[in-house]
């Protein structure tokens, strides 16, 4: 619908830092809001983090800050350990290295305000595999790092599921790559069952970085050209939506190379635009998306918790046993080149 909110939703942390402030402007271009998942008793440290933007975004109601205790509801919490058991069973967390180094993961975020029971389950067969430490706090699980990563990285993936029952629409951001490369390697890695196939993209530069740019400056700009920032991402969602649906590399080589002149043109436009208005020493941004595609046949936890959250809806039409069809989890990245454009 077009009166749908589109939210970028930033993961893997809980909020940004100060040296993100660039492209968290930048999303406010794409987006018309940003959303952060922070648990109760850490609200406050993104306005700590980052107070020049964390707190005059929130008063503007340009940021949104979820609470995991309602945001992680029992389907998904349901739907982030059917994954992450899928996982532990097919051996792909048995050669982590070793590492005495625990980062702590909110109990909310593993989804105790929704299901205590099976978030016990959960870290249960974590502990037994030495993933897991228990709780030293009583909010928070340490966790193996890797471990910690999947599920924020799953959680995002997971985004729009939570927001299927509001007019909102959730769209996984991130400015750390490595976070997506894990998921993608992690859930194709053999002999997991459920993977598919895997598409990655890195796409045209879209716009600059704007740190250097004042907010309000930012602001109104967006109120002019917003519009065609968000046309160009719909587009590029998509053009990722239709490739996840190709089976074949080959045609998706051939689609990939049928599409990416137009998308190329259609990101110099942004580019001459945002360089106009905004000035033209801005450091170099470069605007992409990657994503993964798997089986959505009966059986398939992964494929039915990112099938059920619609990231891709095929349409069968005529078919009483219609082929397994693949469901795409995406992610809008973010990489700077820091160098003056000329």
């Amino acid at each position: 619908m077009s009166d749908q909110i589109e939210a970028a939703y930033y993961y893997p942390a809980p909020y940004w830092h100060p040296d993100e402030s660039g492209w968290i402007k930048t999303l406010l271009l794409f987006f018309d809001e940003i959303d952060i998942l922070l648990p109760g008793y850490m609200y406050g440290r993104h306005h700590v983090a980052d107070p020049s933007m964390a707190i005059p975004l929130e008063e503007l109601g340009l940021l949104r800050v979820l609470e995991p205790k309602t945001w992680v509801t029992g389907d998904i919490a349901l739907k982030l350990a059917e994954v992450m058991v899928e996982l532990l069973t097919a051996g792909v967390f048995d050669d982590l290295p070793e590492t005495q180094h625990f980062a702590e993961l909110s109990q909310s975020r593993i989804g105790y305000g929704a299901d205590v029971e099976l978030a016990d389950m959960l870290v249960e067969e974590l502990e037994a595999r030495a993933l897991a430490r228990p709780s030293e706090d009583g909010v928070s699980i340490p966790l193996h790092p890797v471990v910690r990563t999947t599920i924020l990285v799953l959680l995002g993936q997971l985004a729009r599921l939570a927001s299927a029952s509001q007019n909102v629409v959730m769209n996984p951001t991130t400015g750390h790559g490595a976070a997506v490369a894990d998921l993608v390697a992690l859930l194709s890695r053999e002999p997991l069952p459920s993977a598919h196939s895997v598409v990655s993209l890195d796409l045209e530069p879209v716009t600059f970085d704007l740190d250097p740019v004042p907010l309000d400056e930012v602001l109104e700009f967006r109120a002019s050209h917003g519009p065609e920032h968000k046309t160009y991402m719909r587009d590029l969602r998509r053009f990722l939506a239709e490739l996840c649906t190709v089976p074949e590399k080959g045609d998706r080589m051939q689609l990939l190379l049928e599409r990416r002149q137009e998308l190329a043109d259609n990101a110099h436009d942004l580019q001459r635009s945002s360089r106009a208005a905004l000035g033209r020493n801005l450091s170099s941004w470069s605007l992409g998306l990657a994503g993964a595609a798997w089986s959505a046949a009966s059986g398939d936890p992964i494929g039915m918790a990112l099938g059920t959250a619609g990231l891709v809806v095929p349409q069968v039409v005529g078919a009483a046993l219609p082929e397994p069809q693949p469901v795409a989890a995406y992610s809008y990245l973010f990489s700077a080149q820091r160098q003056f454009a000329r």
